[in-house]
């Protein structure tokens, strides 16, 4: 029972810093059984008591990264986004989805050569500071286990649309505890259910975007032929403008259209977050040197032709001036800009079919936030930083405490049986999404920390089975584009009047982060890992 305590007392397992040595196919830090190939790390790494097992497959990993992350954002969520110009979307998207390939590269060299099951903390926590890692861990569950009740509640919503006579209520318990049998199973089964989900909303995206391009070409029921004709008329880019009551306000010129690009940059944001959520399968894939770079290359394939082919037959097959972006509630199929794409060439009912296929997306994200928070819950509870007994897997590998913790946040979404507590509910999670955009700084510090050691230590990057060619110099660009993000991302609670709500839930996540670091490092008394000090060899892959 002492292992429970560590949270309060500190890691009791602390090693020294094995020396870099002389490459001899062997993980330093590690035993190699010649029986199976599994490396067994000195950090609890392999498959042993109380750890997760290499059990993903290959496929179900590449299914993931190509369409795991893809939510309600890309079908809905653009349509307001296609409000400010077609030419400010694609920038938008273009500009992020850059940003996003980075993190994710930054992530993959990582993970293919030093892998670990411990997630994006164990990194920050290694190469950084444990306080950074902390807040990192913490982070990365709260943002899961609050977006849980919402994406289950959007699920409900969705239903009603024709059950209008069932309480959300209803639905939020069957699909929760249809999620939590599927989390606590074994990871294969989840990656398998994943995989199909995955599948699924593959062939849906590269089906809508096929119709648009088919519709913009005049291949529609009416045979108008649009091309980019909305590029020129209404045009590309359309001014700034915002609202908060009965105000409203247009801001003209350059300006009015360079926020416009921006705003649109930081919707692409949090429609790209997510994506990191493959580098938490890592810990659960075999043969990491050849499976994860894989698995990066899919990202940059899903960017390239999900995002920014969707955004550009957007573009072509709806005006922005289209009066039915945005008048519809975001969790209708009605709200689709593909579905209005549709409707003005004459198809009609895909909105129904469009409202069905969303409820693959909003089971498959729910599905996820369970195993990704759960997964960080292990990862911080390894390193001493949650309650021990949080690091307690069953004989599967399936970490069973952290599931079942992680899933009883399904029960604030019974908040939204009141019109009252949804509102707050609202803010609620408008506030955890900057967090996501953190993920990605803490990602990006953590492999400039390590490339900094590497230099220091004479490392050189050669011995990296995976190596991208926008690394190292991309990382800090990447890393101040997305802090930029996090600063300017809430510019619109200051138009057209100073809104307090607007700026707290864009805002606050930040304080909370700091706060947590400062505290940890009050608390535990930790140091900045310096560079000749950081650990360069444990679990590191060179077969």
């Amino acid at each position: 029972m002492a292992s429970n305590f560590n949270f309060f007392k500190g890691r009791s397992d602390e090693k020294t810093t094995p020396a870099y040595g002389q490459d001899d196919g062997i993980e330093r830090g590690a035993s190699y059984s010649s029986e199976n190939g599994q490396v067994v790390n000195e950090d609890g790494d392999g498959d042993g008591a109380d750890d997760l097992h290499r059990a993903m497959k290959p496929r179900q990993l590449n299914m993931m990264a190509i369409a795991g992350a893809i939510g309600t954002g890309l079908i809905i969520g653009t349509g307001t986004s296609l409000k400010l110009g077609p030419g400010s979307l694609l920038i938008g998207y273009l500009i992020m989805g850059i940003c996003v390939y980075i993190v994710m590269v930054a992530l993959g060299e990582m993970g293919a050569w030093l892998p670990h099951k411990k997630s994006f903390s164990g990194y920050a926590t290694r190469f950084v500071d444990p306080a950074f890692g902390f807040a990192t861990g913490w982070n990365y569950f709260f943002k899961y286990v609050i977006v849980l009740p919402n994406n289950l509640t959007a699920t409900g919503i969705i239903l009603q649309y024709w059950r209008p006579d069932i309480n959300v209520s209803v639905w939020i318990t069957v699909f929760g505890v249809a999620i939590i049998a599927v989390n606590l199973i074994h990871v294969a089964f989840f990656g398998e259910a994943e995989f199909w989900m995955s599948l699924i909303k593959a062939l849906i995206i590269v089906m809508l975007i096929l119709l648009c391009f088919i519709i913009a070409l005049g291949g529609g029921p009416n045979h108008v032929r649009t091309g980019f004709r909305f590029w020129r008329d209404p045009g590309a880019f359309a001014q700034y403008s915002a609202s908060a009551g009965d105000d409203k306000v247009v801001i003209p010129g350059a300006t009015g259209r360079f926020l416009g690009v921006w705003a649109c940059m930081v919707q692409a944001t949090f429609a790209y977050l997510g994506t990191e959520l493959v580098g938490v399968a890592f810990g659960e894939t075999p043969n990491p040197r050849k499976n994860v770079p894989r698995a990066v290359s899919q990202t940059l394939m899903r960017i390239v032709f999900f995002y920014l082919g969707g955004i550009l037959v957007l573009g072509m097959a709806v005006k922005y001036t289209d009066p039915l972006l945005g008048a519809v509630k975001k969790t209708s199929g009605l709200a689709s800009p593909f579905v209005i794409a549709a409707k003005n060439a004459g198809i009609n009912k895909l909105d129904d079919a469009v409202n069905g296929l969303l409820l693959i997306f909003t089971v498959s994200a729910a599905n996820s936030d369970i195993y990704l928070a759960s997964r960080t819950l292990w990862a911080l509870a390894k390193d001493g930083q949650a309650p021990g007994i949080m690091n307690k897997t069953n004989k599967r590998g399936v970490p069973v405490p952290a599931v079942i913790l992680s899933s009883l946040f399904i029960l604030l979404g019974y908040m939204n049986a009141s019109k009252g507590s949804s509102t707050v509910f609202g803010y609620f999670v408008s506030l955890v999404t900057v967090f996501g955009a953190l993920n990605w700084v803490a990602i990006l510090v953590s492999y400039l920390f390590m490339i900094r050691a590497m230099k220091v230590q004479g490392v050189p990057r050669e011995v990296m089975p995976y190596r991208n060619i926008l690394l190292p110099w991309g990382a800090p660009i990447a890393l101040f584009l997305t802090i930029l993000i996090i600063i300017f991302n809430g510019f619109g609670a200051f138009f057209p009047h100073f809104q307090v709500d607007k700026f707290l839930t864009s805002y606050i996540g930040i304080p909370v982060f700091l706060i947590n670091i400062g505290w940890w490092k009050v608390f535990k008394k930790t140091k900045r890992v310096r560079p000749e000090d950081a650990d360069l060899v444990t679990g590191r892959r060179t077969f």
